[in-house]
């Protein structure tokens, strides 16, 4: 879990002659829009550049233009990446769970019993459930993706479904779940730097997790039975038979799975129990599969290019292995300096006060507040510090509103946990983009989730639905809608 100590800057701790002014503030965020707009949009170049861009412009605004020292923009780095210290190891360790877990046989065995028991009309709505359902018992929405998303790509293409509305499918279902269990991180989180208990933050997102999931589900449903169509004759059979022709598909390849969530299930951390699935898959890999120890390690670093004898599934159990991924690190690894940066410098404590100046009524709070995190998940990359930056910097406008800690801690986690998953530079969408194999931009759109939990969130504000009034004897505050 992100480290709860992180305490953001905020406008007041910011001494007059230190503090950005509005140009200060504007012009790295200005060049950050630009600079990937153009780069990643237009120009169509990898993230990589344009976050370099972006990093260079920032740092020469801080130290030129502000004049901060190297010390002072270095620590600001320094601190983002011991934030998202954890995701990039998760990252490492997806990797090779991914490769010692298709040369166990664990993944080629999900898809080849999955595509014995769905269908095309009924496989979207029933991955978005049972993601929901594992998301919410092991309290991990990355997990869930790395693991059984994997597999459920593999069987959905079997299926005929396209892999990006498959993508969308899992990423609902894991990110609806994950906000509703006790042992989410984001969840966790938000309850924390808000001050709120931690299952009235749970009951507060409730409602509106169970909307937004239950028109994304009847979306899917919908989607379901237009995209699968009619598959053609043996195809199924003919995945099937190139599986169990290259793997031992016997009861027994499902040890890391049973390994990696039931460490989950019995409150081990993610990254724990996902070492853990690695050393099972290994250990699969050669007792299970007939490998060599050596071989099987040979996996873990530079993944696995099975040979089934079918390329449709030799593509779809491709996987890098630890050396995989260093693409994706290197991405999550610049997006996470630059929001660093723009922390240090002041320019997020900068934008949240002025934005913090423009509400006028308890409404406008809540959408204030997951407007914010929105923005911040685009400019910080981790959806650490959009639950943290807004969460913190708030807190205190909901006490002179007379408004309950749980309206905040809804607000940032429904509009700030799924929607980094959107963002192509954010590590989630990074992360989730290479174990899909699918771009960002392509499984966007059937994301839908994302989209309505803050739609959600902002409906339930406008009708008066997302603030509780604090339960005092005599209260000070502005009214509600004034």
């Amino acid at each position: 879990m992100a480290s709860i100590d992180f305490e953001p800057l905020t406008y007041g701790e910011l001494s007059p002659e230190r503090r950005p002014s509005p140009a200060q503030a504007l012009v790295p965020v200005l060049g950050v829009i630009v600079f990937l707009g153009i780069g990643s949009g237009y120009l169509k170049l990898a993230p990589h550049g344009p976050l370099l861009w972006s990093i260079v412009l920032t740092g020469l605004v801080g130290y030129y233009w502000m004049g901060l020292s190297w010390e002072e923009l270095y620590d600001g780095i320094a601190d983002s990446l011991l934030m998202g210290l954890q995701a990039i190891l998760i990252l490492f360790t997806i990797y090779a769970l991914i490769a010692t877990w298709v040369s166990a046989g664990t993944i080629p065995g999900l898809m080849y019993y999955g595509l014995t028991v769905l269908t095309p009309e009924v496989f979207l709505p029933a991955t978005a459930v049972l993601a929901a359902i594992v998301a919410f018992s092991i309290g991990s929405s990355w997990t869930t993706a790395g693991t059984l998303g994997v597999a459920f790509v593999g069987i959905g293409s079997g299926l005929g479904i396209p892999a990006p509305m498959t993508a969308g499918a899992i990423l609902s279902g894991a990110y609806a779940g994950d906000k509703q269990s006790p042992l989410s991180d984001t969840t966790n989180l938000a309850a924390a730097v808000t001050n709120t208990d931690l299952y009235d933050h749970i009951r507060a997102m409730r409602t509106g997790t169970a909307v937004a999931f239950g028109v994304a589900l009847v979306l899917y449903a919908v989607l379901g039975l237009r995209a699968g169509g009619a598959i053609p004759e043996g195809r199924v059979a003919e995945i099937q038979s190139a599986l169990a022709g290259t793997y031992d598909l016997s009861v027994f390849v499902f040890l890391p799975l049973v390994v990696t969530f039931g460490l989950a299930l019995y409150g081990y951390p993610a990254l724990p129990s996902l070492v853990a699935g690695v050393f099972a898959g290994v250990f699969t890999t050669v007792v299970v599969q007939g490998a060599g120890f050596t071989a099987a390690w040979d996996v873990f670093l530079n993944g696995t290019t099975p040979e089934t004898g079918m390329k449709l599934v030799n593509d779809l159990l491709a996987a890098g292995g630890v050396s995989g991924s260093a693409w994706t690190i290197s991405v999550v690894v610049a997006a996470l300096s630059l929001g660093g940066l723009l922390e240090g410098m002041g320019v997020l404590a900068v934008l949240a006060h002025y934005l913090a100046q423009g509400i006028r009524s308890a409404t406008g709070l809540v959408i204030g507040s997951g407007v914010s995190a929105i923005l911040v998940n685009v400019f910080s990359a981790q959806q650490y510090m959009a639950i943290v930056i807004p969460g913190m910097t708030l807190r205190n406008l909901y006490d002179e509103y007379d408004l309950e800690s749980s309206d905040l801690s809804r607000a940032v986690e429904a509009a700030g946990t799924p929607t980094g998953a959107l963002i192509p530079w954010h590590a989630g969408a990074v992360y989730m983009s290479s174990v899909f194999g699918v771009a960002t931009l392509e499984y966007f759109p059937y994301y839908f989730f994302a989209f309505l939990s803050p739609a959600v969130l902002f409906a339930m504000a406008l009708a008066g639905a997302a603030t509780t009034p604090r339960e005092t004897e005599e209260s000070t505050a502005p009214s509600a809608d004034d």
